[in-house]
């Protein structure tokens, strides 16, 4: 056992004695997928990426012989099959990138500044990988991957441009890469000049097949957080479930600005900037360890934009880091799990925020934690004290609420009637204290989504924990427990215990009894199942809330003063006994007697 493990280790036993010493209550894939199930939906991808050529199977073919094959296959394109392929590299401060003239298109993309979990180059796209434009000729499918584009390269002093440009019989094609000095995006044109006389159907086709590749450690939450995602024009979104165990494909029948493979941490996407006239996006698991999942992304560039080069494109190869995302295109940083209905707004607009301000004066990342709990907890911590007080309120009243109980036993509707008028008479709304706890939690669950999510925390390392983005292992187990795993999450443990001494401590402070209260303590124990496959950092973050959470107990309890609490509900009892009942209860007393009369003739009728 490390030392960082001791140090775990020790916080539980100081949790412990800070307990009992304050808080004791006093003595009374596509491999997962048939063959078969592949093969039937192969005929659904373009006919040029199934059929890829074949004059390599013929064992070593005469020049002439080759030369016919291509003009059978090719026709007026065939003079451009044959020619050496040429490499260019090209690296920014961001990107390093390998292009190929055959296609014209990218060999490799690699992201700089990051790496694999095994500290190997981050790379987007591989062979692996394929992009293609295709498009009919005479009955031909030809497809530019095929072709052999001349290369042409120009700097200026904030980027540099690759030109890939092809002639046949005086008809230009040209396909214009630049890559700027900082970010991420690759702006792609495609310049025509006399060559959509060479397309038939008036029809051009994008293609995008690729495997996603395995670049964090725990391969089944990269699998669980992986798909393919698209966004159109009228702002429509969807992406094809990250759960699914077989092939899936989404068709799309409206204008889209851009398809997507999206990972935990990473996204390669191509963007139109005047969207694409419709397109299919396809998504297929995987067993392969090197491989996460499977996907295609293909649509159609409007013609019309061809004609009039307009076809102007984007891709965007990097980290799924928000402010880099919404600067890309409109609706890029959806590529960011950020959680459902207002939870994004939270984590846009407070989380991120905060987050990124703590980035800037610290490098540690199990600090920068610390301190947003701690702001958040000072930001809700008017909600929090008005908890406190109506729990305070609640405990002086309980001797009171316990003798209408007992008055009334075996009568509910009775004993609830008489606690309301209680509550009435005293000043007191039973909902006062819920309604802050409620306030409280839409924080807490956009945290959920913001820390297994934030890029910022993967491969940092904290105390034992050697990745805060996914779990960390004090011991791995030789089995695996169903709905726990293979390992003992530390962090987990933590989270977990100090959950359970918080529950005891607050129970002193309040009135929960039966069931409720036992469901309390259950909870503690679900989320040692449920969060120890989590990030690290998820773990640490609610553990440290529940230390703080421990603090402001004490310090509510030394300003909380119970005596004047009660002093102040009997005044207003004599204020109180003749004042009109509200509303609110006046209804609420209706529904009660309203039930009552229907469980009475309930009982008459059995």
């Amino acid at each position: 056992m490390d030392k960082n493990n001791i140090i775990g280790l020790i916080l539980m036993m100081i949790m412990l004695a800070i307990y009992f010493e304050f808080f004791s209550p006093e003595p009374p894939n596509s491999e997962i997928i048939g063959n078969s199930e592949v093969d039937n939906k192969s005929s659904n991808l373009p006919e040029k990426i199934n059929n890829e050529i074949k004059a390599d199977l013929t064992l070593n073919p005469s020049d002439s012989t080759l030369d016919q094959l291509n003009n059978l296959k090719y026709g007026l394109f065939a003079s451009k099959i044959t020619g050496e392929e040429s490499i260019i590299k090209l690296a920014t401060n961001d990107l390093e990138v390998t292009f190929t003239n055959k296609g014209g298109t990218f060999k490799n993309v690699n992201v700089k500044n990051y790496t694999t979990y095994d500290s190997l180059p981050l790379n987007l796209f591989n062979e692996n990988h394929a992009i293609d434009i295709y498009f009919e000729h005479l009955s031909k499918s030809i497809s530019l991957r095929d072709l052999v584009f001349e290369s042409e390269l120009i700097k200026y002093s904030d980027s540099t441009e690759l030109v890939y440009s092809i002639d046949l019989n005086g008809k230009h094609l040209s396909q214009i890469y630049t890559l700027y000095n900082k970010g991420f995006v690759i702006s792609y044109r495609i310049i025509n000049d006399g060559f959509e006389q060479l397309i038939d159907t008036k029809n051009l086709n994008f293609y995008w097949e690729g495997k996603m590749p395995k670049i964090e450690r725990e391969m089944t939450d990269a699998r669980q957080r992986a798909t393919t995602r698209y966004y159109t024009l009228s702002g429509n979104t969807d992406y094809i479930s990250k759960t699914s165990t077989k092939y899936e494909e989404m068709p799309i029948d409206e204008y889209i600005q851009w398809m997507a493979f999206n990972q935990k941490f990473f996204t390669a996407s191509i963007i139109s900037e005047k969207g694409f006239s419709k397109g299919l996006i396809t998504l297929i698991p995987s067993n392969n360890d090197k491989t996460v999942k499977e996907g295609t992304l293909s649509s159609e560039i409007p013609f019309t934009d061809f004609l009039n080069n307009q076809a102007h494109f984007k891709y965007f190869f990097g980290p799924n880091k928000y402010n880099i995302l919404n600067q890309v295109t409109e609706g890029f940083s959806q590529n960011i799990e950020l959680g459902w209905l207002f939870l994004p707004f939270i984590n846009k607009y407070l989380i991120i925020p905060i987050f990124n301000f703590l980035e800037k004066f610290l490098s540690n990342y199990g600090l920068i934690i610390i301190i947003m709990v701690l702001i958040i907890r000072l930001i809700l911590s008017p909600l929090t004290y008005k908890s406190h007080i109506s729990m305070a309120k609640m405990r002086v009243l309980k001797p009171e609420l316990d003798a209408i109980k007992e008055k009334h036993d075996g009568d509910m509707q009775k004993a609830q009637s008489d606690q309301l008028e209680l509550y009435r008479k005293a000043g007191i709304n039973p909902l006062s204290g819920c309604i802050p706890v409620l306030l409280q939690f839409p924080i807490l669950v956009s945290l959920f989504y913001f820390i297994p999510s934030a890029i910022e925390l993967r491969l940092e390392s904290f105390l034992w924990a050697d990745d805060l983005s996914s779990y960390d292992s004090i011991f791995n187990l030789p089995f695996n427990i169903p709905f726990y795993g293979d390992h003992v999450s530390l962090f987990t443990l933590l989270m977990a215990g100090s959950t359970i001494l918080y529950t005891m401590a607050n129970s002193q402070m309040t009135t929960i009894q039966g069931p409720m209260k036992t469901m309390q303590y259950l909870m503690p124990i679900m989320f040692l199942f449920f969060f120890n496959s989590y990030p690290s950092g998820l773990s640490y973050y609610y553990f440290i809330t529940n230390l703080v959470s421990f603090g402001q107990i004490a310090l509510f309890r030394k300003f909380i003063n119970e005596d004047k609490i009660k002093l102040i509900m009997e005044e207003n009892k004599k204020i109180n006994v003749n004042k009109k009942k509200s509303k609110f209860q006046l209804r609420l007393e209706d529904a009660m007697k309203a039930n009552q009369a229907a469980q009475k003739s309930k009982g008459k009728k059995k």
